[in-house]
C-alpha cells in the first residue's frame, strides 16, 4: 500500500522550523557586522562589511544545504526507498550576485543632494534611519540567499534521484499569498521543471516525493485550493491579485 506524504506533515513542519531557527542565528550575525559600517567612512568600510557578509552567508548557505541533505535523506528513508544515493550540495551563490544584492541593499546609505530630483524620500531620511532600513535589506538579501541552498538542494537532489518523482511547496499558515497558491498546487513540480520561486522573508521549503508515495495537500493547502478555483481560477492573467484578495476576505 503507498504511503501518504503532505505539506503539512509533521516532518516537514519541523524541518522548516530548523531552517527558520537557522535564519535568527543569522539575523543575529548580521546584526553584528552593522557596526563595520562607519557614515563616515563609507568608502572605505563598504568593502569590509561585504567581504564579512560573503563569509557569513556562505556559513549559514552551507549548514542550510547541510540541514536539506539531512532532511531528504530522513524523507527517503520513510518512503522506504533502500536503493544508495548522495546527496549533491549545490554551490554557493557567486561572490558577484552576494555583493550586487547587498549594494542592492545598500544604495540608500550613499549622500545624495537633497534638491536633487531624482533623489527618494528614502535617501533624504537621516543616516540612522538609513542605516537601520539598510539592514534590515541587507537580512532580507542574506536570508533568501541562505534559505535557497537548502530549497536547492532537495531541488537538486530530486533531479538526480531516480526514486523521487517530484517535489511539493510546503508552505505555513501564515505564507503570502503568492506561496499560498504555489503551495496548493501539491506536487506538480517534477524534476526537469521550474526552480523554486521565492521572495525575500520567504520561508516556504521543497518536500520530496518518491516512487510509491501518494501526496495530498494539507487541509490549509486544500482551502487555498479551493478559495483559488472559486474566486481566481476563472480570470486568466487577474488571477494573484484576485487569490490575494479572497485570502483576505475568506481565508
Amino acid at each position: 500500500m503507498a504511503s501518504t506524504i503532505s505539506d503539512g506533515g509533521a516532518e516537514a513542519g519541523r524541518y522548516r522550523q530548523a531552517q527558520r531557527g537557522l535564519t535568527r542565528l543569522l539575523f543575529r550575525d548580521v546584526g553584528r557586522l552593522r557596526r563595520l559600517i562607519i557614515p563616515s567612512r563609507l568608502q572605505a568600510t563598504v568593502p569590509d562589511w561585504l567581504a564579512s557578509m560573503n563569509q557569513v552567508i556562505a556559513y549559514y548557505g552551507d549548514s542550510s544545504a547541510s540541514l536539506a541533505a539531512e532532511f531528504y535523506d530522513a524523507q527517503r528513508a520513510a518512503a522506504g526507498v533502500t536503493e544508495p544515493f548522495q546527496v549533491p550540495l549545490p554551490d554557493l551563490p557567486p561572490v558577484e550576485q552576494v555583493d550586487n544584492s547587498l549594494r542592492w541593499a545598500t544604495k540608500d546609505l550613499w549622500p545624495r543632494d537633497p534638491e536633487d530630483p531624482e533623489t527618494t524620500d528614502a535617501q533624504r531620511q537621516p543616516i540612522e534611519s538609513r542605516l537601520e532600513a539598510a539592514g534590515k535589506k541587507a537580512e532580507a538579501v542574506a536570508q533568501k540567499l541562505v534559505t535557497d541552498q537548502g530549497r536547492g538542494t532537495v531541488q537538486g537532489a530530486v533531479a538526480k534521484d531516480h526514486q523521487a518523482t517530484a517535489w511539493a511547496r510546503s508552505a505555513a499558515l501564515g505564507a503570502c499569498a503568492f506561496c499560498r497558491l504555489l503551495a496548493a498546487r501539491g506536487a506538480v513540480f517534477k524534476q526537469d521543471t521550474v526552480e523554486f520561486r521565492a521572495h525575500d522573508g520567504c520561508h516556504c521549503m521543497a518536500l520530496p516525493v518518491f516512487r510509491g508515495q501518494r501526496f495530498e495537500l494539507s487541509p490549509h493547502a486544500r482551502e487555498w485550493d479551493r478559495i483559488y478555483r472559486e474566486y481566481a481560477a476563472p480570470y486568466p492573467g487577474d488571477q494573484l491579485r484576485r487569490f490575494r484578495r479572497a485570502i483576505a476576505e475568506h481565508g
